[in-house]
């Protein structure tokens, strides 16, 4: 599965919904690292959207 960092995971989700693209979301896939959603490719194929959480993103800055 191929995975998409994003800035802004309710915005990516409502942009991708108004084209009429089937968007899963999952409570239980949220952690501490960040929140998740999913598409579909055409053939199936499964992409993960990620909007990584405070914790990560100040980790990244520190680093």
């Amino acid at each position: 599965m191929i995975n998409f960092r994003v800035a802004d995971l309710d915005a990516m989700t409502a942009q991708l919904e108004a084209a009429g693209i089937v968007v899963q979301t999952n409570a239980d896939w949220n952690s501490d690292v960040g929140r998740f959603a999913r598409i579909y490719d055409p053939e199936g194929t499964p992409i993960e959207l990620w909007e990584p959480s405070k914790l990560v993103r100040d980790h990244e800055a520190s680093a």
